[in-house]
């Protein structure tokens, strides 16, 4: 058709009586909207009293003409409403802009319809009954909202969440209930339900769907339900997409494909925890539906919802199959949940699994009390087990008694994976072969700080922690007694602490290794006590090897804790009762620490309130919540404060929504202490989730607050709520980096090292460099700390700067004007960069993708080092070693090797550092005179004037004598003369190596099992060994391999680092027994080397142990320096 110049006379057509008039003019103006929209726009009315007159036939067309009239004048509400009006005459695969927009509003208002019908339901905070008198603005009192001016954190209503990034609307307040959908709740959401449209937006929606079905395009469509938050779409694509591949009968994985897609944007998309606790348990019955379920999913599923029991069912049908492929994904998912679980959790699966093999713990507890061996660290938790599951086992035994030789060993080898043994014996195996710690670092590190200050000395204590740690090598120590015996009080506390962080995970030898150290009872003439720093930071240390393990270590440091009088000693014991005791919930430890809380000693008290959160890690007792924020209401010391508020927002880890309310009141407190708590309390709550307004809120209190600790905390706090899209935050922190307030710009470089530690990322080395320049000295500390953290296992092949950037720290720590704090931090810096023999990186997540509990508690209180160092050990908890370490279905590490597709140098060890050797001094040039000078001009012109006369006289060319001495001088010249020419000896070598590098640098190599593999290189390995097949996808950590032929014989690897000594210490038997062995120990000054392995392990700390137990000379309690006797004063007035 030609088309018209003007809808004049169609527009006219629209007032005619006859239908079939209008009906002409609906269609032509129909074909021809586009280019006459603007003269039809007077006849919208018109044109919309045709749609609703019920009598005329095309009222279809009608609505579709008007909607896109309305799409002309970009009232896309409006067009929508009416396109859904025209029904079938709307197409959707037209594919043209108009339909694309309206099928977009009409995806938009079916999410908002949907998530409005379903509110939130989720976990509202329980009401505490706490000491926050709150006002009208949310405050507790006047004083508190003119000094934190700081809006409400949540609502009583949960805001509804859109899991998409939606644009703003202005004059929306995103705080409020729908705030952030409220460009669809509170414009579109009327105007459909107005209209009375809903049934036709859903045939749209369901039209749309089938199309996605069609086209295999599943994952549009639960991204739709996800976000609308319906489940019945969501069940209902995942069983469609399951019934597709069955029709295809293909290898297709794709619904396994879509689970795992679902879980992953459940993890790491969904903000609400209710909204993503009813997806997993969606995903969990539907998994449980497939004939053969992924189990692994399953586990996931599992620790999320903290359904041990569902736990303990899975591992038992895996064990009743029988077949080795089941027994060895038993084993693997329980590895996994070991990883992933809490200690809480962990325990109630143990016990479920105790009670099927009574007859085993029965044997066990036989031997134990008959003492025919050496107890081992599981026997107290089996006893436990046993005596709290003995009721239930006697009503199950028929079934017990059926299980058969074999289940019964693997029942007992997965309570063992589940307490942690196995995979700290492996991981302690790894560092402890794998070793590449450069010592010359840390020489020079000493040799550049002077140990007799305290803050230096503390520096090279932590820097030999952190390169170390889980090693077990501390012959650092033994190395260098004279710089240890420098330590003194809190000093000596430190050093003591930190062989808890080299020996990290050494159980079997822990108790003997820290025996010289521990508290004992004074006996008179036997010998002293001890230093108190001593023995405080031996219980530390007990705690830092049994971290997040529990066992015999919680009874032990508790009872020590219990006898403890000295503050000190308390001090040591509640930081290693939370290390250990992390996560248990344990009301009888809790109950211990605020006894000794309320003695209202500000040494102990930090260490008591920060213990008591660490206890409770995430169980959200409200009891132990009001007890902690009335006693900091009620004391004076502001250590005691701190160390509650901290402990507090321990307690709240990992519980969003449901901390909102003591988020609430802790920063509208006027005490600073406690807003710095609420800025915690966001950061763990909210930690890795990723939230929008955990974010805003941080923003806003990090320009507002008056208070520069809570200001700098509030910058930091963003790295935890973030890690897990690390590539956001240096784009965030990015003008806080340049804030004129140091605490602010601090702040900014902590939350770099924390979201992006082991990563590398280009954009946070570009903001943290400048750093090392700051006027400020916390600044410069605080960037070399995050930069280490950043570099992390990075080599000049994965980013070249990583050269430069440890020169500059090796500078900057000899450099003999650089002030303490940043030397303090690059001595840190130098440690971390390093961490476990270069053989650990700093995670907070685990390999699986789930929250590393450890590690997020471990950096969250490594930032406390701020007031006070001891804490620092603390980040050795986010040492997450990365290897890959096979075992086979009997629980051994075969020896067998995998490939990596990649260049040998691209994920190498860093080369070490290059000591330069002491250049002697130059001598001085002898001075040459100026007449000297003119005397040997002379003779050389002279000379020239000899052979110039000389040459007019024919001489008989005679052979000359040539003396020994000459002869000498001329082979040198010769080869010097030849050396000019060709290259040197070292040259050749070098350039030999350099082809035979090039020549190395093929892509592909072989590695051994029990090697570093960095989780960049996850990707690139193959398991080619037809004989070892993975049971899943290697993740890193501890993978169980299936032994295809079990029957033939393997070599295995020795596990040497874990191995029991061949002779090992005679138990004393009484007080004075022990206190004479432990005198003897300490008094070692050599190793010994006949001890092995075990000597060498142990021989640094029993020889640093002389050195500090000894009571420092300027102690309390020793006898002070007697005072100057009276003397009369003289004066020249008294003798006249």
């Amino acid at each position: 058709m030609v088309g018209l110049a003007s809808a004049a006379g169609l527009v006219g057509f629209l007032s005619e009586p006859d239908p079939e008039l209008r009906v002409f003019a609906l269609k032509t103006l129909d074909s021809q909207i586009d280019l006459l929209w603007t003269e039809v726009v007077d006849a919208v009315p018109q044109i919309e009293a045709l749609y609703e007159d019920e009598t005329f036939p095309e009222r279809g067309l009608a609505a579709l003409v008007a909607a896109k009239v309305y799409y002309h004048l970009q009232e896309y509400n409006e067009s929508m409403v009416f396109a859904l009006g025209a029904g079938k005459l709307f197409k959707l695969d037209n594919g043209g802009e108009f339909e694309e927009t309206i099928i977009a509003k009409c995806v938009d208002t079916f999410i908002s319809l949907s998530a409005a019908q379903r509110p939130a339901a989720g976990d509202l905070p329980t009401n505490l009954n706490t000491s926050f008198p709150t006002s009208g603005e949310g405050a507790t009192s006047t004083s508190a909202s003119l000094t934190s001016p700081i809006t409400p954190f949540s609502q009583l209503a949960l805001p509804s969440k859109s899991l998409l990034s939606r644009q703003e609307v202005p004059g929306v307040d995103a705080a409020y209930p729908g705030g952030e959908d409220a460009s669809v709740n509170q414009v579109e959401t009327p105007l459909v339900l107005k209209r009375g449209v809903q049934g036709q937006l859903q045939a749209v929606i369901e039209r749309l769907f089938e199309q996605c079905f069609f086209q295999k395009r599943y994952r549009q469509v639960i991204g739709i339900a996800i976000e609308a938050k319906n489940l019945d779409v969501l069940r209902r694509t995942i069983i469609r997409a399951s019934e597709d591949e069955k029709k295809q009968d293909g290898e297709s994985r794709s619904s396994e494909e879509l689970m795992e897609y679902v879980l992953d944007i459940c993890m790491g998309v969904i903000q609400e925890r209710a909204f993503r606790n009813e997806i997993l348990k969606l995903i969990l019955e539907l998994l449980n539906e497939i004939p053969s379920p992924d189990y692994f999913s399953i586990a996931k599923c599992v620790v999320y919802l903290n359904e041990h029991s569902m736990a303990s069912v899975i591992l038992r049908q895996l064990v009743e199959k029988g077949d080795a492929r089941s027994l060895a994904v038993a084993y693997q998912i329980s590895f996994d949940l070991y990883d992933n679980s809490t200690q809480e959790f962990l325990q109630k699966v143990r016990q479920e699994i105790a009670e099927l093999v009574p007859e085993e713990r029965a044997e066990e507890k036989q031997d134990t009390e008959e003492g025919d061996r050496e107890p081992k660290e599981s026997d107290p938790l089996l006893e436990d087990q046993s005596s709290s599951s003995q009721p239930k086992s006697i009503e199950a035994n028929d079934d017990k008694l059926k299980l058969s030789t074999e289940s019964r060993t693997a029942f007992k080898n997965i309570i063992e994976i589940l307490d942690g043994i196995k995979s700290i014996q492996l991981n302690l195996e790894f560092l402890y072969r794998s070793n590449k710690a450069d010592i010359a670092i840390l020489n020079k590190v000493r040799d550049s700080l002077e140990a007799r200050n305290s803050i230096f000395h503390t520096a090279v204590t932590l820097s030999n922690a952190f390169m170390h740690a889980g090693t077990t090598h501390d012959k650092f120590f033994r190395d260098n007694l004279e710089w240890l015996g420098k330590a003194v009080n809190w000093s000596k506390f430190t050093a003591t602490a930190a062989l808890g962080v080299i020996h990290r995970g050494n159980l079997s030898q822990g108790q003997k290794l820290l025996q010289p150290y521990l508290p004992r009872e004074h006996i008179a003439g036997v010998g002293g006590s001890g230093s108190v720093y001593s023995q405080g930071g031996s219980l530390y240390a007990f705690g830092l090897i049994y971290a997040n393990h529990g066992g015999m270590a919680v009874d032990l440091i508790r009872d020590h804790f219990k006898k403890a009088t000295e503050e000190v000693v308390q001090h040591g014991g509640a930081l290693g009762l939370g290390v250990a005791g992390m996560a248990t919930g344990d009301e009888g430890i809790y109950e211990d620490l605020r006894n000794v809380l309320y003695t209202d000693s500000a040494i102990n008290g930090e260490a008591v309130g920060l213990a008591m959160g660490l206890v409770m890690l995430g169980t959200g007792n409200m009891r132990a919540l009001e007890d902690m924020i009335q006693y900091a209401h009620e004391t004076q010391h502001e250590k005691i404060v701190r160390g509650l508020a901290m402990g507090m927002a321990l307690i709240m880890y990992a519980r969003q929504e449901a901390a909102d309310e003591l988020i609430n009141g802790l920063l509208g407190d006027p005490d600073p202490t406690l807003r710095y708590g609420g800025i915690m309390t966001i950061a763990l709550a909210y930690c890795g989730s990723g939230s929008n307004k955990a974010v805003r809120k941080l923003l806003h209190v990090a320009v507002s607050d008056v208070n520069d600790d809570v200001r700098r905390v509030a910058v930091l706090s963003l790295g935890f709520i973030l890690f897990r899209k690390h590539q956001s935050v240096p784009r965030m922190v990015e003008l806080l980096s340049e804030s004129y307030n140091p605490h602010v710009r601090y702040g900014a470089a902590m939350a770099l090292g924390i979201s992006c530690a082991g990563t590398g990322l280009d954009e946070a080395i570009d903001l943290l460099e400048p750093m090392l320049k700051d006027s400020t000295d916390f600044v410069r500390q605080g960037a070399l700390i995050s930069l280490a953290m950043v570099l992390v296992q990075q080599n000049e092949a994965m980013n070249p700067r990583v050269s430069s950037l440890r020169k500059a720290m090796m500078k900057m720590i000899g450099d003999r004007h650089e002030d303490a704090m940043a030397k303090f931090g690059c001595a840190v810096a130098l440690g971390i960069i390093d961490a476990g023999g270069r053989n650990c990186t700093i995670s907070l997540q685990t390999q699986t993708g789930n929250l590393n509990m450890p590690g997020i508690v471990g950096a969250a209180v490594f930032i406390q080092y701020w007031y006070w160092f001891p804490l620092t050990h603390f980040l050795s908890l986010s040492f997450a070693p990365t290897s890959v370490i096979g075992v086979d279905q009997k629980l051994e590490v075969p020896f067998f090797k995998f490939h990596s597709n990649t260049r040998p140098s691209l994920f190498d060890y860093p080369p070490e550092q290059q000591v330069k050797a002491e250049e002697a001094p130059e001598k001085v040039k002898t001075a040459v005179l100026s007449t000297t000078a003119q005397a040997k001009r002379r003779a050389q012109r002279r000379e020239k004037q000899q052979r110039r006369e000389s040459m007019d006289i024919d001489q008989t060319p005679t052979t000359p004598k040539v003396s020994d001495q000459a002869l000498d001088r001329m082979e040198t010249d010769d080869a010097a003369t030849k050396g000019e020419d060709e290259p040197k000896e070292g040259e050749r070598e070098s350039g030999e190596g350099q082809r035979k590098k090039a020549e190395r640098e093929r892509v592909g190599y072989e590695l051994e099992n029990m090697s570093r593999v960095l989780p960049a290189q996850l990707k690139y390995l193959t398991f080619p060994d037809p004989r070892y097949e993975p049971v899943k996808r290697p993740t890193g950590g501890v993978v169980v391999v299936l032994d295809k032929n079990p029957e033939e014989s393997r070599e295995t690897i020795e596990m040497k680092a874990s191995k029991e000594p061949r002779q090992p210490a005679a138990t004393a038997e009484t007080l004075q027994d022990r206190l004479q062995a432990a005198i003897g120990a300490a008094a070692l000054q050599t190793p010994q080397r006949g001890s092995g392995l075990l000597g060498e392990s142990t021989a640094g700390a029993a020889t640093a142990a002389g050195v500090l137990t000894a009571v420092d000379e300027d102690e309390e309690g020793d006898e002070e320096a007697p005072v100057p006797e009276e003397f009369e004063y003289e004066t020249d007035g008294d003798d006249e």
